[in-house]
């Protein structure tokens, strides 16, 4: 698929593949790419699922698969270049590779499965402590050991300080490195992902608040005839989905109890939306009492963002007739819903379809309120 158009549109993909430093892949293994499916979702990891046909060419069947070219851990990398600009959409290992025998032409596979480089994070556990580090410090020294796959850190600090004493409290890890930087990023209402590219070879480990501020990608466009760019946009408001954290605080020194304030969410959360969803429910948070009150504080806040985005939207585009591609883990546009839901939209998994001659995504968008704020959404 290297070098055809997708469809009518100037759509040209790259696939390179190797060990750790990837090159790209023979002709065979281009012309033999049935599909390519990947996901992206803010806060997890990505996944992608590769279909070959095995009967096009014999090389890959006769050569690359007995010499490991698709062994678990080969590293994969996936461009796509819309208009002339490229745009690395997945960097990634494989973990399986399954192969369907079939005895009609044309019918025989390969399938290979993956997620993306945070899996390296995953792959051993480990036992380490960190005296006198605060949270973002001690994510900035976890990543910094993977420096060797190109991966460069964004670690921001938390929005809550919590001052470490190493004469009260040293903090452990137990886990893998991922698991312990995901359990960080949700205990400050953070989220921990990677985002492939610039160029290929090249990822950023971030470490943060969702990136809801900014300028906006270009509009999702719903009825509203020849300007219309998606065929269909789906809204829902979960009035349930929204929670009120009750948090309390034991002062070590008098012993005395306090229930904490509910939290301002807009650090973590500038409101997308002008009239605010209620929280219709009350979740009492267990195990505060005892921690620092910085700690208890952070954690109230961690889950009053997260419960936050009442409102969801899901849909699907053709990229060449939207002439963009959506990117996830930020904003977008909507037109065309009506004035309760049109505004912007934090974009929270995008699902990217490749076939020969054929660019479809599959994405979710979330926020936290009804009403868009501003009269006019980015074209």
């Amino acid at each position: 698929m290297a070098d055809e158009p997708v469809g009518q549109g100037p759509i040209h993909l790259e696939l390179r593949m190797g060990p750790k430093l990837t090159r790209p892949v023979p002709p065979e293994v281009t012309e033999a790419l049935l599909s390519a499916q990947i996901t992206t979702t803010a806060g997890e990891r990505s996944g992608f699922q590769m279909a070959f046909d095995l009967t096009k060419k014999g090389a890959i069947i006769d050569r690359l698969l007995p010499e490991g070219f698709f062994d678990p851990r080969t590293r994969v990398i996936v461009t796509a270049a819309v208009k002339g600009t490229p745009i690395v959409l997945l960097d990634g290992l494989i973990v399986r590779h399954e192969i369907g025998a079939s005895n009609q032409p044309g019918q025989t596979t390969l399938t290979v499965t993956g997620e993306d480089l945070t899996l390296l994070m995953d792959l051993e556990e480990r036992t380490d402590r960190y005296p006198n580090l605060p949270p973002f410090k001690r994510v900035s020294r976890v990543l910094s050991k993977y420096t060797d796959y190109g991966i460069e850190a964004d670690v921001i600090e938390e929005k809550i300080l919590q001052p470490p004493n190493a004469q009260r409290r040293v903090d452990y890890q137990t886990g893998t490195d991922l698991q312990y930087v995901t359990d960080l990023a949700q205990a400050n209402g953070y989220v921990f992902y990677l985002i492939p590219g610039p160029v290929a070879g090249v990822s950023t480990a971030y470490w943060g608040p969702e990136k809801r501020i900014g300028t906006p990608q270009h509009a999702l466009s719903v009825n509203m005839d020849v300007n219309s760019t998606v065929d269909q946009l789906t809204f829902a408001y979960d009035g349930t989905a929204r929670e009120e954290p009750q948090a309390r605080w034991q002062d070590p020194a008098t012993r005395t109890s306090t229930l904490l304030a509910q939290p301002d969410i807009s650090p973590l959360r500038p409101p997308l939306g002008k009239r605010a969803t209620p929280a219709l429910k009350r979740k009492t948070l267990s195990g505060t009492a005892k921690k620092d009150r910085a700690q208890a504080e952070a954690e109230a806040l961690a889950r009053a963002a997260v419960s936050a985005d009442a409102i969801s939207g899901s849909g699907s585009l053709d990229v060449n007739r939207h002439g963009y591609i959506l990117q996830p883990r930020q904003l977008v546009g909507v037109r065309g819903a009506g004035r309760t839901y049109d505004g912007d939209y934090y974009v929270k998994s995008v699902t990217h379809h490749l076939r020969p001659g054929s660019f479809q995504q599959n994405f979710t968008l979330t926020r936290e309120g009804l009403i868009a704020r501003s009269d006019t959404v980015r074209p």
